[in-house]
């Protein structure tokens, strides 16, 4: 349990994805986030108008879970339950409808009887849902209104759910920052593995400098005694010209402190950028100083782990 509390508390990644649903006071709430990497912290809330009031709290909370990444919060609301919207009768004026058209239906059978179709028998009688649906049809007589809502329980209801989104949305980012701590820690024991060997090649560079330098004047000078002095001198200057202890030091350094940062579950994206960048200043140094074939070939392997680390510190928060 202890270790997988400490596995836990590792880097995050800034990639990652939640999802939580849940019916609050007769709304069926879905939230959604998806986000990707960014330098700095990115905030889209997408919801439905009507629910537009509660987009700063909404994005208060993200900013409190997430310090960088581009995050796309997407928000549904299905309210048809909460009665929200209800439909009012303008009784007044629907009366004045239906004395408007009894009047007409007497004017009608007066005109009727006058031109001598009297004999044509009385006003066709009308039931009074058959008169409710043709009143209904007359302009203003029905009206939808929205009933008043407590938008301080809906921005509520809204932010809890957007908390259980987040809770999922968070665990996905720990599981993707532990296996970019793992990758990291791959990577850095190659680095440290590179750093041994240079350590070992480059006090043989003096050695064999030194050698070289004294078959090279055995060869001109022949019979002539050799300066042993001069050797050791000029073989010092190339030990000061092509000594890499100092980058050694430093890069193990820096292999040390971005283990430490790996332990973190703080935000360590833009440390880790900047050791990264130090650990390939220090190659490229080390790389220049030794003109060596074999330390040229393990300079190149090193870049090349430090670079594959810079491309997945694009992805840690």
């Amino acid at each position: 349990m202890n270790q997988e509390r400490e596995r836990g508390d590792m880097i995050k990644s800034m990639t990652g994805y939640g999802r939580a649903r849940k019916v609050l006071n007769a709304r069926d709430i879905t939230v959604e986030i998806k986000s990707v990497n960014n330098r700095y912290l990115d905030c889209t809330v997408k919801m439905p108008r009507a629910y537009l009031f509660a987009e700063d709290d909404l994005k208060r909370r993200v900013q409190k879970a997430v310090s960088r990444g581009k995050a796309d919060i997407f928000i549904t609301v299905d309210a048809s339950a909460a009665d929200t919207e209800k439909v009012t009768v303008n009784r007044e004026l629907a009366s004045s409808y239906t004395r408007a058209m009894r009047e007409l239906t007497e004017i009608s059978h007066e005109a009727l009887f006058l031109n001598g179709n009297g004999g044509a028998g009385a006003p066709e009688r009308v039931t009074p849902f058959e008169m409710a649906k043709i009143i209904a049809r007359f302009p203003d007589v029905l009206s939808v209104i929205k009933s008043d809502e407590n938008l301080e329980q809906i921005g509520a209801d809204l932010c809890e759910v957007l908390d259980e989104a987040l809770e999922a949305y968070c665990q996905a980012r720990v599981s993707e920052g532990r296996k970019l701590a793992e990758d990291f820690e791959i990577r850095l024991n190659r680095v440290e593995e590179y750093v041994g060997k240079i350590e070992a090649r480059s006090p043989e560079l003096v050695s064999e400098y030194r050698e070289k330098l004294y078959k090279r004047l055995k060869e001109v000078l022949k019979d002539t005694t050799i300066d042993e002095q001069r050797i050791l001198t000029e073989a010092a200057i190339f030990a000061d010209k092509t000594a890499v202890d100092e980058e050694t030091v430093r890069l193990k350094s820096h292999v040390s402190q971005m283990r430490d940062l790996l332990q973190s579950d703080a935000p360590q994206g833009r440390r880790m950028d900047f050791f990264i960048q130090e650990m390939n200043r220090e190659a490229n140094t080390i790389g220049s100083k030794c003109n060596d074939l074999e330390i040229a070939r393990v300079v190149v392997e090193l870049k090349a782990e430090i670079e594959k680390m810079r491309e997945q510190a694009q992805n840690v928060e």
